[in-house]
């Protein structure tokens, strides 16, 4: 989606100025957190899709005004709502005011280390050839989305050369709305950074992993 939280070439934010605080947490309710949006993604209500999707339906002057775990907080519970987890007057007060909802789930303490260290691979089988071969040049299509794409603003309509094929992986623009996983062919596309920003730039290149529904064959001469 054309959200607050795809920044990528856009101006007037100001310089990057690094904290000198480089905790992983700054305060307790960010631990407590984390360690809750890990909880309940485990219940099987959602995919890591999803979780991306509700932190950028976000307003973004909201987005914009928060800090990274205030996003996450926000962002669960949207899905706490939508999936009948919680309602809005429970999370007003802080606790259960209804009989629990039966989960498939429940993550304890003592899995959560194998968890992380095990992660979610995203790779799946391949159930059709490659469209594209390293060295072709591709062109980005160019999609305003109403919901969630990883393909950045700042490269669509674009055209790149490609340096990698990764293989068939899911396909986050469907599996966070619900569609299913749609496995597609990923790609990492070298775009040279005059493409993007024009010859006012000091950046030789700029490589991102695009899904082949993003690509097409260049309308244009090849690069």
């Amino acid at each position: 989606m054309n959200g607050a939280q795809d920044l990528g070439g856009m101006q007037a934010f100001g310089p990057i100025r690094p904290e000198a605080d480089v905790s992983v947490f700054h305060a307790e309710w960010e631990r407590r957190v984390l360690a809750i949006t890990l909880a309940m993604g485990a219940v099987g209500k959602w995919n890591i899709d999803m979780t991306r999707a509700a932190r950028e339906s976000l307003p973004p002057a909201q987005y914009l005004s928060s800090s990274y775990y205030e996003i996450w907080f926000e962002g669960l519970v949207k899905l706490l709502l939508r999936t009948g987890l919680a309602t809005a007057d429970e999370i007003g007060a802080g606790k259960s005011m209804r009989a629990a909802v039966t989960i498939r789930r429940v993550l304890a303490a003592d899995e959560v280390n194998a968890a992380l260290l095990r992660g979610s691979p995203v790779d799946r089988p391949a159930a059709d050839s490659a469209r594209f071969t390293v060295g072709d040049t591709v062109q980005t299509r160019q999609l305003n989305p109403r919901t969630h794409t990883r393909l950045p603003r700042y490269c669509r309509g674009r055209r790149g050369r490609i340096v990698v094929v990764h293989g068939t992986h899911v396909f986050p623009d469907a599996n966070a709305i619900g569609l299913g996983e749609r496995p597609q062919w990923l790609y990492t596309v070298r775009f040279d950074a005059a493409e993007l920003w024009g010859t006012d730039t000091s950046a030789a290149s700029v490589f991102v992993d695009c899904w082949e529904p993003y690509l097409d064959c260049p309308s244009a001469a090849p690069l």
